[in-house]
Formats: C-alpha cells, structure tokens, sequence
C-alpha cells in the first residue's frame, strides 16, 4: 500500500486590510448644493464680489466651514481671477527687526483677507532676484519688499513693475516712477545718535557697518558723516569699517569684527555706531573681550530698537524707528494698489525716528525695561 503524500499548508504571506476610506475635498458644488444656492451664488458669497445677501452670505459661509472647503487656488489661476495672496521679500529671519515688521504686515493682510506669503534673500542677490521671480510666476497679486537697496535689484523690481504687478518697498526708497516706498529717517536717526556721542565729549567716533560693492554709503553712514562736519570733526576714512553683503541686514558677526579691527588701530574710536542693534551687540561682545569698560572706555550704539536692546549689558543706547507701523502703512498701500482704490502718483513716506539713551554711551541714564 503505497503512503499517502500530505502536502503541508502555509498561510498566505497576504493579508486582507480595510480599505482606507479617503474623504474628498469638498467643492464649491458641495458647497452650493447642501447651501440651497447654485455655485455662482455661493463663489460670490464666498469670494466677496458680486452681490449675495447677507442672509444667503451666511448661509454659504456656514456650510463652507462645516464642510472645510478650501477655494482652488489653481482654478482661480487658471480664470484669471485674484487670489489674494502676497508675497514678502524680507533680508533675513534672524534679525527680530523681521519680526516686528511681519508682525505689522500680517495684522493689515488678516484682515483684509490676504495671505501671506515670505522669502528671505539672505546674504544672496541672485537669491533675491529668484524669489522675486517665484513669487511672479506664482501670480501673486502683490510685492512687499524689504531687502537692502542694489542696483541689480533694483532692475529686477523695475521689471516686475513693467509687468504690472504692484509693488511697495520698505525701508528702500527707490527711484521707479510706480513703486510706492515707506522708510524710516535713516539718515536723521543716525544724525542725533552720533551727535548724542559728540555731546557726551567724543571726538573719535568709529562706524561698523560699511557695505561691499557700489552701495558703501547707506544713509545711515551719511547721517554719521554729516553729524561729524556739522561739529567741526573730520571724517576718518579708517573709522568706518564692514563688509555687509547687500541685501542683508549687518550681523552680530559683522559688529564684533568690526570691533576688533578698530581696536587695533593706533588711535582707536572712544565710541561707536553700529549699523544696527545686532551689529552692535556683536560690537558689545567685543569690548568685553577686549576688556573694555562700557561707556567709560568705550561707548557703543545701535539702531532699530529691537526687544532685546533694553536687556543687554550694559542696556543698549539706540534709534526707535517705527518697525511694526511701516509694515502696516506698507500693506495698506499695497491693497490700496491692488484692489485699485489708491490711485495717482506712487507714494513717498518717511516716518520719523527717536534717539534712547541707555547705559551703553551714558553711566547715568536711567533704566527702564519698558519700551514706549
């Protein structure tokens, strides 16, 4: 009797799964159909043109919350139509004068209803002029820019202006007959920081900030040169140093460089501006490691007025310029521009700044933590 052969069983290495049930966007038909509203209706009400009441507005409103509806941007892009969305070019992320300008932006665009969208150029013009270009070929409806004055950017926003995208530059006055710009008194704000130094007995008076290539004399640096003449000193080519890379801002590195080459000079500055309020804490750290008593050996001062000036040691001396209020006025125009109710000329602003004096140039100022 031959055996019986028993072919043995194994599991199936594949196992049977739930089907995962993915739920699909919801449209504006979605929208329209459990709203009682045909989907022209329903964009409208939406979108705010055209003419809906409120009741049928509200009506849509709470079924596109219920239902998460998300507008298709690609859609409007493809019709053409706005897609309230702007783009921001700002230097960096690093410095918190970005910040505090984001923060005025963003409180305008919210409420109008607009996106925002933000790019850094960092120490790069072709980075600028690639974020520019990404932000046109997105279509964005408008551009905020922030970044330092160059001649190659420049033409980069003349040519986003020749295309008709409407542009607003902070802090960067520029010479395009239909860009609007909002800036600080730079050159004012560095005038009354250096003949604060001058008053308090200064006669040799150094500036960290300088930039690389054509544009080596920012209005800053001019308001320091123009305070020095006006009190009868000269202005030492070797008291001015940097190597800022436009269109950056100046670092905590730039200022503490800065500082140590000064230092080595034969007759070195008793005191310093610093481009801004990094730069000179960048310029801080420098003394202390160089062992300098700050302000009876060296006197160091900044500009902007970031938070953290108030809490260095010792509190930095600097310029208040009004950060978050340029982002605002700048957004404001920008919308005005896009949404055509700011019509005419392109608008010039220059909002004034405001010397505060701390211990960094003067022992006896009084300390405060407050930032009024």
């Amino acid at each position: 009797m031959k055996p019986v052969k028993r072919t043995r069983k194994y599991p199936s290495k594949k196992t049977t799964q739930p089907a995962e049930t993915k739920q699909r966007p919801a449209t504006l038909v979605d929208v329209a159909r459990l709203a009682g509203v045909v989907p022209m209706t329903a964009s409208r009400a939406i979108n705010g043109s055209g003419y809906a009441s409120e009741e049928v507005r509200e009506r849509v409103l709470k079924v596109a919350r219920q239902l998460h509806y998300r507008p298709n941007v690609l859609a409007r892009q493809l019709k053409g139509q706005r897609l309230n969305a702007v783009g921001i070019l700002l230097p960096d992320i690093a410095n918190p004068f970005s910040s505090e300008l984001l923060r005025g932006i963003k409180e305008v665009l919210v409420k109008a209803g607009y996106t925002a969208f933000v790019a850094t150029a960092d120490r790069s013009i072709d980075q600028e002029r690639s974020a520019l270009q990404a932000f046109v070929d997105h279509r964005i409806d408008g551009l905020l820019v922030a970044t330092r004055g160059t001649q190659l950017g420049d033409e980069a926003l003349r040519e986003i202006t020749r295309r008709g995208v409407p542009l607003v530059t902070i802090g960067r006055p520029v010479k395009i007959p239909a860009v609007d710009w909002i800036t600080a008194d730079h050159w004012r704000g560095a005038y009354d920081v250096v003949s604060h130094l001058i008053q308090l007995g200064h006669k040799r008076i150094g500036f960290i900030g300088l930039s690389e290539g054509p544009d080596r004399s920012p209005r800053r640096y001019e308001g320091y040169c123009a305070a020095l003449r006006d009190a009868g000193l000269g202005v030492v080519a070797e008291y001015a140093v940097g190597s800022v890379v436009a269109p950056a801002f100046a670092t905590e590195q730039d200022g503490y460089e800065g500082m140590m080459t000064l230092a080595k000079l034969k007759r070195p500055p008793t005191a310093v501006f610093a481009r801004n309020d990094f730069a000179a804490i960048g310029a801080l750290r420098a003394a202390h490691t160089l062992g300098l008593k700050i302000p009876q050996q060296m006197a160091i001062a900044g500009f902007d007025d970031i938070p953290v000036a108030t809490y260095t040691v010792p509190p930095l001396t600097t310029v208040r310029q009004p950060i978050a209020e340029q982002g605002r006025e700048a957004a404001k125009l920008l919308i005005g521009r896009i949404e055509k109710t700011q019509p005419g000329k392109a608008k010039h602003i220059c909002m004034d700044c405001r010397l505060i004096v701390r211990e960094s140039t003067d022992p006896k100022a009084v300390h405060t933590h407050e930032r009024v």
